[in-house]
């Protein structure tokens, strides 16, 4: 009965609509634009665009059960943007998990080579970050027309 009980909580609880949390976008700006102050590259403006492009894919891994920079469609970052309507020539995307706090995703991205590359592209002037249940983490770097 007891795990009856438990799966009927689970797939009540999988039916709920996934929404990531809040972030404080002035947080992550300053975090961000603070290391590439740092390497003399110019601040990148927050994007709303780009923000709701990195939900879907937080929201689409979390509801799926995947950690990828594929979405459960197959897409890319590429092919998420033009969806959300971001006409982009360049993009980037930095994914985690399970850090807890915007400080802790930001160091972990920062020691990460391939990470930090992202965050230091000379060709992107916009971004967007959301954190979705359970610590999953997605950043979303771009720039729009070129």
């Amino acid at each position: 009965m007891k795990q009856r009980a438990t799966l009927m909580i689970s797939l009540l609880l999988s039916a709920l609509p996934v929404s990531a949390a809040e972030l404080d976008r002035n947080d992550a700006s300053n975090h961000l634009n603070a290391l590439r102050v740092d390497s003399q590259l110019s601040e990148l403006q927050y994007s709303m665009t780009l923000e709701t492009a990195a939900r879907r894919h937080a929201e689409d891994m979390v509801r799926k059960g995947f950690f990828s920079h594929t979405g459960s469609d197959g897409s890319g970052i590429g092919e998420r943007l033009t969806r959300s309507g971001y006409g982009w020539c360049a993009a980037a995307e930095n994914i985690a998990s399970g850090q807890p706090t915007l400080a802790d995703v930001m160091r972990a991205w920062t020691k990460s080579r391939g990470h930090r590359k992202n965050m230091l592209n000379t060709s992107v002037s916009e971004f967007a970050l959301v954190r979705a249940p359970g610590n999953i983490w997605v950043m979303v770097l771009a720039r729009p027309g070129c």
